[in-house]
């Protein structure tokens, strides 16, 4: 009721550049849909990430077009017929990690994404997992612990911050108290902005944990941040 409805979709598109493609699609539909847009994800091991990203942008403009009004099917409908069109690369099966086509940033501009975590039962694995999907994403900035406060501060592509985001809410990176595993259902979205000419780019994803305040305001003020630090994490402490 509150977080609204996820589903996954498998579909194969045939004869495209001689070759069948199987296509998985995640619909994250928030529970003001149809009136607000879906999150999507796409994946596919016969494309690269970056023809992945490509067929969700133009799902999402696609999506537009037909607010408010139920658009799954259609959107289904659609990337069947017209992947061919959307994909610019040749079509190529992937061994190991793929990287996003560069110029994208340009294209997008780079986005600041700051979440609270509120707490990790399995904090090996979820921050190894979160570790995985920056570098895949080309995503950086820092995972932050200070005393029980846990923040993931993000910059990077807009789409893929989108991404991220749909990844962190539909995925099973935690257990539960008996040890099951299960998705992130206590995060916040503390803060998702264009970053600003006086923000500093974080050149890694770094984890890293604070003793004091005083440290995480710093590492905050360091890149730039000192207003996002203000508005957002000393109410945390109350």
């Amino acid at each position: 009721e509150t977080h609204g409805i996820t589903f996954r979709i498998q579909i194969s598109v045939r004869e495209l550049l001689d070759t069948d493609v199987l296509l998985k699609l995640l619909f994250h539909l928030p529970v003001s849909y149809p009136s607000a847009l879906p999150d999507i994800s796409v994946s596919s091991d016969q494309l690269t990430r970056a023809q992945c990203m490509d067929v969700r942008e133009k799902l999402l403009d696609q999506a537009k077009k037909h607010l408010p009004e139920p658009m799954v099917h259609d959107l289904l409908l659609w990337v069947q017929q017209d992947l061919k069109c959307v994909i610019r690369q040749p079509a190529a099966v992937c061994s190991g990690k793929t990287t996003l086509s560069k110029g994208r940033s340009a294209e997008d501009g780079i986005w600041m994404l700051l979440l609270h975590l509120d707490h990790m039962r399995a904090k090996a694995k979820y921050i190894k997992t979160v570790e995985k999907w920056a570098s895949e994403l080309r995503l950086t900035g820092r995972l932050m612990f200070m005393g029980k406060i846990i923040l993931i501060l993000l910059q990077g592509d807009r789409s893929n911050i989108k991404e991220y985001l749909v990844l962190q809410k539909t995925s099973k990176v935690d257990v539960d108290s008996s040890g099951k595993k299960c998705k992130e259902k206590m995060m916040s979205v503390l803060c998702e902005t264009e970053a600003q000419s006086q923000h500093q780019r974080f050149q890694t994803f770094e984890v890293k944990e604070y003793s004091t305040l005083d440290e995480l305001q710093k590492e905050f003020e360091t890149a730039g941040l000192t207003t996002l630090f203000s508005e957002f994490v000393p109410p945390l402490l109350k």
